[in-house]
């Protein structure tokens, strides 16, 4: 039993990778890094890593001298950031209890992670307690679900068809969108010179099912939530009317994305 969760863990992960990682995630690392000061030779940590996207373009940034760590939670997502980069240094870790001694990194980034974190206060702590003095944190969030193009007509799709638990998950992302609330979060974690920065991007699908299936076999099941294919297939026909609006005459769904970067320092 045990061994069957690994390989479902290790299977949804992939398909975060292969779906997600192209679609959305890939476009913001060069802009975390920026907004850390991630230079050649410095120490850097990635927390709630997933894959390893940030931590992959961190770890060509800060060559050659340099070292990039990456803690996750989830043990698929480590399996699958591994093999893709065996030469950053792995680990399973919860952010509110990392496990590395105080001011021992330059810089503490987190794409896209923060949203889901249990403690949040807690976890910001812990990157301002590991990282050294003159050290940047860098923290993106997705902004508001309706900022967020075709996500905010998929929940109400999901809503209906899969009912509160299905729609929840794809509304967990958005959680934390608005800049004031979120600027308050790291300043009271004592968060030096915080700025939030409002990041424009795109998110690039094939098609309206692969968007929707990413979300369904990638994203849901990652947050515990897993859907009989007969509610799938449900879906899936559906959304080719409901999203229809942002699909091309190829096919292919581009829509407008908006990030919230928040960046500050330890004095």
């Amino acid at each position: 039993m045990e061994e069957q969760a690994e390989d479902a863990a290790i299977t949804a992960a992939e398909a975060y990778e292969a779906l997600h990682v192209p679609a959305l995630f890939g476009q913001w690392p060069e802009a975390m890094l920026d907004a850390a000061a991630v230079a050649v030779g410095q120490r850097v940590l990635d927390v709630a890593c997933g894959t390893g996207v940030l931590a992959r373009a961190a770890a060509s940034r800060v060559t050659p001298g340099g070292s990039v760590v990456g803690v996750d939670l989830d043990a698929g997502m480590l399996a699958v950031a591994a093999r893709l980069a065996p030469k950053v240094a792995w680990r399973r870790a919860n952010a509110s209890t990392l496990p590395f001694p105080e001011r021992c990194f330059d810089a503490v980034l987190s794409q896209f992670g923060l949203m889901f974190f249990v403690e949040r206060p807690a976890a910001i702590a812990e990157m301002l307690r590991v990282l050294k003095p003159g050290g940047r944190i860098a923290v993106a969030v997705w902004g508001a679900l309706e900022d967020n193009g075709a996500y905010s007509v998929a929940v109400e799709l999901l809503d209906r068809l899969a009912g509160r638990a299905a729609a929840d998950a794809l509304r967990a992302p958005f959680a934390l969108g608005r800049p004031g609330p979120l600027r308050d979060l790291f300043e009271a974690a004592g968060v030096a010179g915080t700025e939030v920065v409002m990041r424009p991007g795109t998110a690039r699908f094939p098609s309206v099912r692969v968007l929707m299936e990413a979300e369904l076999r990638g994203w849901l099941p990652l947050l515990g939530v897993r859907l009989d294919e007969a509610v799938i297939d449900r879906i899936l026909g559906e959304a080719e009317s409901a999203l229809a609006a942002y699909a091309g005459a190829d096919g292919a769904v581009v829509f407008p994305l908006q990030a919230l970067v928040v960046s500050g320092g330890r004095p």
